[in-house]
């Protein structure tokens, strides 16, 4: 079975051709970006075969579909003789509301149901929907799965997942906490109990994806107790461009100082803030552990900032669940970054977290020497969606982690 993995955003279009019939061997891979444009870049790097680039016209979605689809048949470059042998396509979908608590088969009830949750995330699930759409046209009758970024953190509790304001705003418009990164999150814990030798069931995790975008998931017994996300992504620790955690009141008064809208406020949050904004000049993080190498303390300081939040985050989950098992960090910072770990849980040893200075430099997987585990493990959402897509194939359900369906005011408001 040859499943197509999709990550459809607002420019671009990132994807995997897997064949699960073979270790899930990944036989093409590539990302066009800057869609919308006359000058899209298209990266295609086909499995034994010469990596391809090249600068194209790609005005929407389905033409840059359309140009992966013609990569994947290229009768050089190619992987694949025909269309037909491509037997499913997974999505990522980001949002997935209180509607999903699991990996499903896409219908147009499905499509519907994303949709309104567009509402929730209105720079990530149009963009989706744009991908799925496209297949349909392009890949008529291949089935497709939609993996929900939320269905992992439909586990976590009323207590976690309500904020401190009128419960009629929760019935009437959904203000809750969602998560994101649950694709992530799930994945990585799996593997981390693989590793440890333990059923995942008789474990206490926290979960650091630490990327661009960044968060942390508390993971008691296989399932998601609480994260750091919430109503958005742009809440929780402070990232690449996002602010994370401020005092709600920030926002008027900012606006009202600076003669500001709503847009622009929150643009400011989500797109000039985080390190960036700190740093003042980038949200890369090899960057500004390179400024702090040289001397710069304002790099330092954002440094400083970046790791407290990181390190009160896992405190606090560690209160919540009563103890930790062991802590994972991945995402592209989570599993490249030795400055990083190291800060993070400096001061930690009465914890029982204690990292090994060589385990760390040498990127181990477990780079622990207390008794916590500290474990560095790759995330791989693509491999996990098309784990969820045959295992929906194949109808084999069970194989795909159940969240506890919820039927909430808001849901039942929504039907009807």
């Amino acid at each position: 079975m040859k499943v197509l993995v999709l990550n459809c955003g607002s420019s671009s279009v990132k994807f995997q051709l897997f064949d699960a019939e073979n270790e899930n061997t990944v036989m093409a891979k590539g990302l066009l970006e800057k869609i919308g444009s006359t000058d899209a870049i298209v990266n295609y790097v086909p499995k034994d075969k010469n990596k391809l680039r090249e600068i194209r016209e790609v005005l929407n979605h389905e033409t840059a579909i359309e140009i992966m689809l013609s990569l994947l048949l290229h009768s050089q470059h190619g992987v694949i003789r025909k269309k037909e042998d491509i037997d499913a396509v997974g999505h990522r979908v980001v949002h997935g509301g209180e509607e999903f608590s699991r990996s499903v088969l896409i219908s147009d009830a499905v499509k519907a149901a994303i949709q309104k949750c567009i509402q929730f995330a209105p720079l990530h699930n149009p963009h989706n929907l744009k991908g799925i759409e496209a297949c349909e046209m392009l890949l008529p009758g291949v089935p497709q799965v939609a993996v929900f970024d939320t269905a992992f953190h439909h586990t976590i509790p009323s207590k976690a997942f309500l904020y401190g304001l009128p419960y009629t705003l929760y019935k009437k418009l959904g203000i809750r906490r969602y998560g994101f990164h649950g694709t992530s999150h799930r994945y990585v814990a799996e593997k981390a109990a693989e590793f440890l030798g333990r059923p995942i069931q008789e474990l206490k995790l926290i979960t650091c994806h630490l990327g661009n975008g960044a968060s942390i998931t508390a993971v008691d017994g296989g399932k998601s107790v609480d994260t750091s996300m919430g109503f958005t992504p742009l809440e929780g620790l402070v990232m690449g461009t996002r602010c994370g955690d401020i005092d709600p009141a920030i926002v008027p008064y900012i606006m009202e100082k600076e003669n500001l809208s709503t847009k622009q406020v929150d643009s400011i949050m989500n797109k000039n803030s985080g390190m960036l904004g700190l740093t003042g000049t980038s949200n890369d993080m090899r960057e500004i552990i390179t400024e702090v190498e040289r001397g710069s303390e304002q790099h330092r300081l954002a440094v400083e900032i970046y790791c407290y939040r990181v390190r009160k985050y896992i405190g606090s989950y560690m209160a919540a669940m009563g103890g930790v098992d062991a802590i994972v960090f991945t995402g592209g910072i989570g599993e490249n970054s030795v400055p990083i770990r190291t800060l993070t849980f400096e001061g930690l040893e009465r914890l029982g977290i204690e990292i090994d200075p060589e385990k760390n430099q040498n990127h181990q997987t477990d780079i622990s020497k207390g008794k916590v585990k500290v474990l560095v493990v790759p995330t791989n959402e693509e491999l996990a969606i098309v784990e969820d897509t045959v295992a929906l194939l194949n109808h084999n359900e069970n194989s795909i982690p159940v969240q506890s369906p919820r039927k909430t005011c808001l849901a039942k408001k929504n039907k009807g």
